[in-house]
């Protein structure tokens, strides 16, 4: 084999260290739209079209093993699940043939043909096969029927019959050993009781082009399935949700986000055609729109694309992936965030037989990092094996770790250059301030010259509140004082006490609007946002005014001058000057991380302490993220001390996804709440085990979030499982979320 190309390297090694072309076959037919079979080192492929070749990669002779029997052009390959023996089957019109492959060997050993077993004769056309966990039924997709065949007794069990198309692939259920689920050209699946040949659900066409590939996780009990347009969705398989769909993913614009996050990095010669091309490119048409069809689904470890540090941050049912193969490239899709963690492009590889890709199959054994494909090319007659190192691709494509280790709890002082830092003055004692018990003083939010006198054991007048709609509000960590934001400009700080006004900053502190506002550094500070600016404001807030200077009835409310007052100490600007549409901090305890979100849709992490931005996520959401929310905590439970790194963002239509501060990763993401049009809110549970969110749909929804694995390092993050609570009395959008 030719050695791989040369502009792609890294400090880990180069393309050699990623993939290798392992066995190059050239077949008299076509093998495009074949299905292929992969199990270990074991690569099974159609040969000349009517032989079944075996190539082992673990074999030192590397010889093929050709296996003769059919008459007609092979259309289907499956192994077994079972070891000893390992098991092989493969089907065309005229029969589906039962292999043996230690038997099949010991026969060429010996100098006589192998022969097989003939499970079951003219079926039709077959586009797809698959064996049930204990290798005893078959499953044969052949036209609009499923036919299940006894691999025992050469027998047909049932036909399920109901698709209107021909089916693509099917799949057993390995917790539900009578179940099969089906997927077609007709656009949608079907659930199957295959012992009793009844339907059990069928689901609504999904979308126009058909389905092709089909994957159940035991793990995450989601069923996957991929269409030819390069569209995956995902469907919960708990017991209780009736196959609820999860989300929907389009792989070219996951690709998209996947690669602006990684712009910059040492692999900017792998963004391919994800990357937009200039307009020169476009009229000389150097540009091609490569097609992503879903050619075939396989597990994939994500412990070993993870390094270590990540790795030990998840649980197991979060370390789960899949292998996506395409007629472009080979992908690894992240099942607990959907992302992808790695991509690799055949063309990239320029001495690659096969650029692109008919038929594709994977495999890769728990806890191995060798990867198997075999590829046939869809317009040549070539099928090549290739083996991929998993643990290389996953360092290539690693997002470069922050500068310096995040997290929300500090682990130095305060620096004398911080603006954090602060010296306690000590004021001047002043005289009480006279208390008069028989009158009470009230005036207007517009100064006039008449003082109003009410007896104070009657009702108050109300006070008015801001002249436009509020965008914020925030308490004080002591419960004494509001701190509202409002689009009339102004910022306020309300006694909770006596319901009145203790501090007002004007228009001419925020000439933009204050769109964010709330208390920090443990109601030290006042956090905002103004425009593209984070602001942070030094306060004290005193209700004590001075005494007047003359006749009561007589006096002005100028005369009454406030001991509040507030000062700006910095401002910070988010990167790229986007309006920031979120903003949150811990005041709860002392914290110098700031998290803050622009309309750009990126994230940014802003370190007090040292004055300065901290780390950046490009393309956080698919829209602007409108809401930022912290595992804060409370003072009645207790939790581990990693668990408060992690933070969820919101975004409309595009869900809620949560992130942890030290690998800035999405490491969770949740979907099922409907919110197209209007800014759903969210809260964590005091006890950090759950999410609430709103709906539009007049429903509050529940999400497991993290809970502690007992690790060092991290903390597992829960399940899809998700609780719904509706009251007769909400008839509006649930905006905001409160624990």
């Amino acid at each position: 084999m030719a050695e791989p190309p040369g502009d792609f390297c890294t400090d880990e090694g180069c393309a050699g260290d990623v993939v290798v072309e392992k066995y190059l076959a050239e077949s008299k037919e076509s093998a495009s739209h074949v299905q292929l079979a992969c199990r270990g080192p074991h690569c099974a492929f159609p040969v000349d079209g009517n032989e079944l070749g075996v190539w082992n990669a673990g074999d030192p002779s590397r010889q093929l093993l050709v296996l003769s029997g059919h008459h007609q052009p092979i259309t289907a390959v499956a192994f077994g699940n079972t070891a000893d023996p390992l098991l092989i089957c493969s089907a065309s019109q005229d029969y589906v043939i039962k292999w043996s492959l230690d038997e099949c060997r010991e026969k060429v050993l010996q100098g006589s043909p192998p022969r097989g077993t003939i499970v079951g004769t003219l079926l039709g056309k077959v586009l797809y096969l698959r064996l049930s966990p204990d290798d005893r039924v078959a499953a044969v997709c052949a036209g609009n029927k499923v036919f299940m065949l006894d691999v025992e007794t050469q027998s047909t069990l049932a036909e399920l019959e109901g698709h209107q198309g021909p089916v693509t692939a099917a799949e057993f259920c390995s917790w539900q050993a009578h179940v099969i689920i089906s997927v077609s050209e007709d656009r949608s699946f079907k659930v199957w009781d295959h012992r009793l040949g009844s339907l059990i659900y069928s689901s609504s066409v999904l979308a126009a082009p058909p389905l092709l590939s089909l994957f159940i996780d035991e793990r995450s009990q989601q069923l996957v399935t991929g269409s030819a347009a390069g569209q995956l969705w995902i469907f919960s398989m708990v017991e209780g949700h009736h196959y609820r769909r999860v989300t929907h993913v389009d792989l070219r614009k996951t690709g998209e986000s996947f690669f602006t996050r990684r712009v910059g990095s040492h692999l900017c010669s792998l963004l391919g055609d994800s990357q937009p091309p200039s307009a020169s490119e476009l009229e000389q048409g150097a540009s091609t729109e490569v097609a992503l069809p879903v050619l075939s689904l396989a597990p994939c470890d994500l412990s070993l694309i993870l390094h270590p540090e990540c790795a030990s941050c998840l649980s197991p049912e979060n370390t789960s992936c899949l292998w996506i193969g395409s007629s472009a490239g080979l992908f690894v899709f992240n099942l607990a965030n959907f992302e992808f963690e790695a991509v690799l492009h055949y063309r990239d590889f320029r001495n690659l037989s096969i650029q692109v890709a008919g038929s594709c199959a994977m495999t890769n054994e728990a806890g191995s990092d060798k990867a198997f494909c075999v590829l046939a090319s869809l317009f040549g007659n070539q099928i090549a094996v290739l083996e991929v190192s998993v643990s290389a691709l996953g360092r290539a494509w690693q997002r470069p770790a922050p500068a310096r280790p995040l997290s929300v709890l500090p682990s130095s002082c305060v620096l004398s250059t911080s603006p954090l830092y602060f010296r306690i003055i000590e004021e001047k004692s002043t005289k009480p301030v006279r208390q008069k018990q028989s009158v009470q003083l009230c005036f207007h939010q517009r100064p006039t010259s008449r003082t109003i006198v009410r007896d104070p054991q009657s009702a108050g007048a109300a006070t008015d509140g801001h002249d436009g709609a509020v965008s914020a509000v925030s308490w004080s960590h002591d419960g004494k004082w509001l701190l509202s934001a409002s689009q009339d400009g102004t910022l306020r700080v309300w006694s909770v006490r006596r319901t009145e006004l203790a501090l007002c900053l004007d228009k001419d502190v925020f000439p933009p609007a204050a769109r964010c506002a709330q208390f920090y550094y443990l109601d030290a500070f006042i956090l905002s946002s103004s425009g593209p600016e984070v602001r942070l404001l030094r306060h004290h807030v005193d209700t004590r005014r001075d005494e007047l200077r003359s006749n009561v009835l007589s006096a002005a409310p100028s005369r009454y001058r406030q001991r509040s007052w507030c000062r700006a100490v910095c401002g910070l600007r988010m990167t790229g000057a986007a309006e920031v549409t979120g903003l949150s901090a811990v005041n709860e305890f002392y914290s110098y991380l700031v998290l803050a979100a622009s309309r750009s849709r990126t994230l940014e992490v802003f370190d007090l302490n040292a004055g300065c931005s901290a780390a950046v996520i490009q393309g956080a959401h698919a829209r602007p993220v409108h809401q930022i929310c912290q595992n804060k905590g409370s003072s009645f439970t207790t939790q581990q001390p990693q668990v408060y790194n992690l933070f969820a963002t919101m975004a409309i239509g595009d869900g809620i996804r949560l992130w942890d501060l030290r690998t800035l990763r999405c490491e969770r993401r949740f979907e099922g709440h409907p919110s197209r049009c209007y800014p759903c809110g969210m809260a964590f549970s005091p006890c950090g085990r759950y999410v609430a969110c709103g709906a539009e749909d007049r429903h509050v929804r529940a999400a497991v979030g993290p809970r502690p694995t007992g690790r060092s390092h991290g903390c597992a993050l829960g399940g899809e499982s998700v609780l719904r609570f509706s009251t007769g009395r909400c008839l509006e959008t649930r905006t905001a979320v409160v624990f």
